[in-house]
């Protein structure tokens, strides 16, 4: 008798073999890990090969800073390949059991899939940007003052615990499977990396109308006034487009890269957590519960009136 054979006849003895049923799909390989990790070799090419040409640019390219970059993806990565089965995965396969309706792989299902969670991306983007406690774990993406591909690596360990997955559960709901949701995302993301960097300028205007390309995404990553909180999309820029973010770049305006309130730290701790130490140091001032309890879902910038704190 095989070893899994066994298992299974535990499992079923102890009553426990249908929540081995509902969670064997997430136990196995992360396709999304999977997709990452073939990525990879690829993504240290095109960074170095963009490094070749710009190494001799300091305000384009930092050397230490390329290879931080590349460590706060490693950490990323880690915690996401560490915790994702624990916190995430249990939650994607208790919505997909009550799912809506049973939609199979196809050309329109998987178009669908891509086209819905494109749609979840914007959402959840938009709000690492206004809501303060998703944006304690993004602001690391936008802390660095350059603009290159090692900045797109330049993510936080705390992603996971931080429930961003959150806002594509009603995809699994619906019927879309959470393997094509996570493959999907994976891909998403692989595209999004090569729209971090300051070679590729204009491309052509149907490209620019529909995609979200280097250009609109230099401005996303600029924090001058009129480029905040702009440009949030993914794979496509029609989201914004739709709901009113979306500024064009303007040659006029160059985009200054980095963050409002900068951070000049070498250490990763600190990248990871100066916002979230901040948030909850605002929280411990004096004042009612309820107006301290808002710095989590209120924008950054948010402070607290005198009113509110007493």
């Amino acid at each position: 008798m095989a070893i899994t054979d066994i298992m299974l006849s535990v499992l079923e003895n102890s009553g426990l073999l249908p929540l081995w049923n509902l969670m064997a799909p997430w136990l196995a390989l992360d396709e999304r890990q999977l997709i990452f990790m073939v990525a990879t070799p690829v993504f240290i090419a095109i960074t170095a090969w963009e490094y070749l040409k710009l190494r001799h640019d300091p305000m384009l390219m930092d050397t230490h800073e390329a290879i931080r970059n590349f460590a706060l993806g490693a950490g990323y990565q880690i915690t996401e390949a560490l915790f994702a089965g624990i916190i995430a995965f249990p939650v994607y396969a208790l919505f997909y059991h009550y799912r809506l309706m049973d939609l199979e792989l196809n050309w329109v299902s998987g178009f669908l899939t891509f086209l819905g969670v494109d749609f979840c991306f914007y959402w959840m983007h938009r709000a690492s940007h206004r809501i303060r406690w998703f944006w304690a774990a993004h602001v690391v993406h936008h802390s660095s003052e350059r603009m290159n591909f090692s900045t797109a690596m330049r993510q936080n360990a705390t992603n996971i615990f931080n429930g961003g997955w959150m806002f594509y559960l009603p995809l699994a709901l619906i019927g879309f499977n959470p393997v094509w949701i996570g493959v999907a995302y994976a891909l998403s993301l692989v595209y999004q990396f090569f729209i971090h960097t300051t070679l590729v300028r204009q491309l052509p205007s149907w490209v620019e109308l529909v995609f979200n390309t280097p250009s609109h995404h230099r401005v996303h990553h600029g924090r001058n006034p009129d480029y905040i909180d702009r440009n949030y999309g993914g794979t496509l820029i029609i989201w914004d487009r739709l709901f009113g973010t979306f500024t064009p770049e303007d040659a006029h305006n160059p985009p200054e890269y980095g963050i409002t309130r900068p951070v000049y730290s070498n250490n990763l701790i600190v990248l990871w957590t100066h916002e979230y130490r901040d948030m909850f140091r605002d929280m411990a001032h004096p004042g009612a519960l309820k107006s301290r309890l808002q710095h989590l879902w209120r924008p950054p910038e948010w402070e607290r009136s005198d009113e509110s704190s007493e």
